[in-house]
């Protein structure tokens, strides 16, 4: 089922292509262009001060999801019988994850991490109650943010109006908004859709609100770290994206499912804090 299914997500997507590279602290934007871009004309691609709405994945983007996860799990993982990298706890969660929200779309994300704590364990072979289980699925609350995200966010709200699309569930979100130091004009979750990203279900949720906000598909900038979950959808769905790149120089994807065919993004930077230098430089419209 899960090959299956990653397969048949990966027929929507195309080929990478970078319209703005990542900004290290210090150095200046160097936009990269192609002709195959469809965000992009033979002269110019799009600009950060062309876009009224910013749509983030939160967990990954936002969010340090992976040092929460690795943490939380540490109970287990101490016990397994050998040795786990960090890479293969964190792959080993992604392909549980993936299959688990593909079999129960509606289920709440605390509870689906229960389970996901449970096939860990089967896996590993350590024996675990399911208060154990329970106990990981609500260790969200506790997952920390990036350290740039709440100065980051806080600059960006004085230039466009921010949304939240993420496979979380609304009482988990709400203690992980209380690390991300501004209020939302939008929170779209998995609980909210009935389903989780990369579902198509959840952008054409995401859109038909925001289309009541007065908010049109063309201001939006979709922006997020996951390839698979946020920019494969965003291609299906004509939006343009940002890919926050936050696992720069890791190898593989960490606690999100490898995109089978990359997906093209409008702009990449290697934090939050890159956005907001480069909006900070881009020419004012």
């Amino acid at each position: 089922m899960e090959n299956g299914a990653i397969a048949q997500l990966g027929e929507r997507f195309n080929g990478i292509e970078e319209v703005v590279g990542s900004i290290p602290s210090g150095s200046t934007i160097h936009p990269m262009t192609s002709s195959s871009s469809p965000a992009s004309s033979a002269k110019s691609g799009p600009k950060l001060t062309d876009f009224k709405a910013l749509t983030f994945d939160c967990y990954g983007t936002l969010i340090d999801w992976e040092t929460g996860m690795v943490e939380a799990l540490k109970p287990l993982t101490s016990k397994a019988p050998r040795k786990l990298t960090r890479d293969e706890i964190l792959e080993a969660h992604a392909r549980h994850e993936f299959s688990q929200q593909a079999q129960t779309p509606a289920k709440l994300y605390r509870d689906l991490l229960a389970t996901v704590y449970r096939r860990l364990a089967e896996e590993w072979g350590v024996a675990v109650s399911w208060n154990d289980c329970a106990t990981y699925g609500r260790s969200i609350r506790n997952w920390p943010a990036f350290a740039d995200t709440a100065a980051s966010l806080h600059y960006l709200k004085r230039h466009y109006r921010l949304a939240i699309l993420s496979n979380v569930d609304n009482e988990s979100f709400a203690f992980s908004s209380e690390k991300l130091g501004v209020d939302f004009d939008a929170v779209y979750t998995a609980e909210d859709c009935g389903s989780y990203k990369p579902s198509a279900r959840n952008f054409e949720y995401m859109l038909a609100k925001l289309k009541t906000l007065g908010i049109g598909k063309s201001e939006i900038l979709h922006t997020a770290e996951s390839l698979f979950h946020d920019h494969g959808p965003a291609n299906g769905h004509g939006l343009a994206s940002c890919w926050i790149h936050r696992r720069h120089g890791q190898e593989g994807s960490g606690a999100a499912m490898a995109a089978a065919q990359a997906p093209k993004y409008d702009f990449r930077f290697e934090s939050l804090a890159g956005f907001v230098k480069a909006h900070q430089q881009s020419p004012k419209t």
